[in-house]
């Protein structure tokens, strides 16, 4: 189980964020965390530590007057860490190659490949004919329905009707490097996980693959390394200390390795 942090990004600042709170209309959402640093602050940070595989998420729209801004920060965090992170938020097969160039080692995508509530196959493989397989990481964030999880899209606001399962991930990855699962009706809440899911992700033996939403403390550190039996990684944001939260950078890091 390896520690992936995180950047993420909302109108121009570093922020920590309550995931179901995030909406496009006013470009709003519930804050834990603002950081006074900017985003290459943070990315440096983690090289320091020699730290690789973290994420670098815009969190506006496109058509969002903040999102210059927020784009101008990613870009910076991707150059002041070069191959160290990767980069998501609204990403396609036509700017893919600009985040690469600016120090990406990986993008992320979700919204172009599931589009109106389906997977487009045509446009998955557009993104692995644009960047390679060993680029591509497939978001597969999702929020439960009744006894299931289906992935969401459009910063996590559209559901789609392609249920997260073992099954699904395995037909995904013949197209991508990695998975990055976002458990968005927990994320940012730090009360605990959602450990149905996790304990389905701990049954995947494929493509590595990073959780991120709701880790709360070590307790739950160790469930998910229970759950996940070692081989999920994961992503602890609002809790971490460096955003305002109780757990302790250094004692995380001591923890994942």
């Amino acid at each position: 189980m390896r520690f992936r942090p995180c950047i993420d990004i909302h109108n121009g600042k570093v922020k920590q964020i309550v995931g179901d709170s995030l909406a496009d209309a006013g470009d709003m959402a519930a804050e834990n965390f603002v950081s006074e640093q900017d985003a290459p602050y943070y990315a440096r940070f983690y090289q320091r530590d020699g730290i690789r595989g973290g994420h670098v998420i815009l969190l506006n729209a496109v058509s969002s007057p903040y999102y210059g801004a927020t784009k101008a920060q990613a870009l910076a965090a991707l150059r002041a860490y070069p191959g160290g992170m990767q980069a998501g938020g609204g990403i396609h097969d036509g700017n893919a190659g600009e985040y690469l160039d600016a120090g990406a080692s990986h993008v992320i995508v979700t919204s172009f490949v599931f589009r109106e509530g389906r997977l487009d196959y045509n446009n998955l493989e557009r993104m692995r004919s644009a960047v390679g397989k060993e680029h591509l990481v497939l978001d597969l964030s999702c929020r439960r329905r009744g006894d299931a999880y289906y992935i969401v899209t459009d910063r996590w606001q559209k559901f789609t009707d392609v249920e997260l399962t073992e099954h699904a991930m395995e037909k995904l990855s013949a197209y991508c490097d990695e998975f990055l699962i976002h458990a968005v009706d927990v994320e940012g809440k730090a009360r605990g996980m959602e450990e149905d899911l996790v304990r389905m992700l701990g049954n995947w033996r494929g493509l590595p693959v990073t959780y991120a939403g709701g880790v709360g403390s070590f307790r739950d550190l160790e469930r998910l390394r229970e759950l996940g039996q070692g081989a999920v990684d994961v992503t602890v944001g609002s809790a971490l200390d460096l955003f305002g939260g109780k757990m302790e950078y250094r004692k995380v890091l001591e923890f994942c390795r």
